[in-house]
């Protein structure tokens, strides 16, 4: 979880796809069934902006009344999407409450992977802020126990829901931009003023970790394996420019900077280039999308179904953690890291 996954991920944010032949519609953005009534009993780790994010999400479902807690060390004021929720201050009492059927883990990044897996185990349905894990072990314990459980587990890869990503994907699957050769991803912020946690790599895992890993995630989707992943910084202060190779010959580079000028507004954008066309997609203020909502929608329907959540599948939560962590690497080694 990062409260700067808000701004990061856009909860709030507009977009707009420039894509060959392809128009963002509000049924893309915001997927099937939005606002359907469905009896389930929820809870909320954590009471930030990611855990207000989540209510919000849950409460364009429909669901805002359904949940039932709000579990965190030091309880605040009541969140505005979650009237019913009770502040609870112990897992154990949420975890044992038979009536809880699904989680939504937005507790700070360090914290996720015992959380998680003390839910899976007491057969709830888990629905994890990304990065799934601070270490790739902590990853593949997550994997593991998730693997094994009866409920159902998501990692909260946000950026996947919005309607302009899809569409890229959408034009890649459906052939029309030929074999994707490269991928460029781009990802500037301003400072969190009063904020530390994003610097502070045991608790966030850095800015490579917790902010560019959306970056990362979109490469591996569209060019497969990584091999290896090198970082530099840009020559203007608080850039870096990360570059990973591809089992297939495919490249991919990512700029990150959260060091922006005071005023800048967050921007996110991806180029793809294929082998017959290329595409586009950037932030503008013409286009409204639900993304957090889409998200939630997609996992409440994996859990009512059984349904594995292959938009999400765990092994894409555990690959892009490891490309953040392999930059962060090489970042501070100034080496290439080779993934095996």
């Amino acid at each position: 979880m990062s409260d700067a996954e808000m701004t990061d991920a856009g909860a709030t944010a507009v977009t707009d796809a420039v894509v060959t032949g392809i128009a963002v519609t509000d049924a893309d953005a915001t997927g099937a069934g939005v606002g359907a009534t469905r009896t389930h009993s929820i809870a909320l780790i954590g009471q930030g902006k990611m855990a207000q994010a989540h209510a919000a999400a849950w409460t364009a479902l429909g669901l805002g009344d359904q949940i039932r807690y709000v579990c965190t060390p030091r309880p605040g004021s009541p969140l505005e999407d979650a009237p019913q929720a009770r502040f609870v201050t112990d897992l154990d009492e949420v975890l044992s409450d038979p009536e809880v059927d699904i989680i939504s883990v937005c507790s700070p990044t360090a914290t996720h992977a015992d959380i998680a897996i003390r839910a899976l185990r007491a057969g709830k349905s888990v629905l994890l802020e990304k990065p799934i894990a601070l270490t790739p072990a902590e990853a593949e314990r997550v994997a593991a126990v998730a693997a094994e459980s009866e409920g159902t587990f998501m990692v909260a890869q946000v950026v996947r829901f919005f309607a302009g990503y899809r569409m890229l994907r959408e034009s890649m699957t459906d052939g029309r931009l030929g074999e994707v050769r490269a991928v460029h991803a781009s990802r500037l912020s301003t400072p969190r003023l009063g904020e530390t946690w994003l610097t502070d790599e045991s608790a966030s895992g850095g800015v490579l970790v917790d902010f560019a890993i959306h970056d990362f995630d979109q490469l591996n989707l569209f060019l497969g394996t990584p091999v290896t992943v090198t970082a530099v910084r840009g020559r203007q202060p608080g850039f870096i420019e990360t570059t990973v190779t591809y089992a297939d010959g495919g490249r991919g580079t990512v700029t990150t900077c959260n060091a922006m000028p005071v005023g800048y507004s967050f921007t996110s954008a991806l180029e793809l280039t294929g082998t017959a066309e290329s595409a586009s997609f950037a932030y503008s203020a013409d286009t409204p999308d639900t993304p957090y909502a889409a998200q939630a929608e997609y996992f409440l329907h994996c859990v009512e179904t059984g349904s594995s959540p292959e938009l999400c599948p765990t092994e894409s939560a555990v690959l892009a953690l490891s490309v953040s962590l392999a930059a962060r690497e090489s970042l501070a080694t100034g080496r290439t890291v080779e993934l095996a």
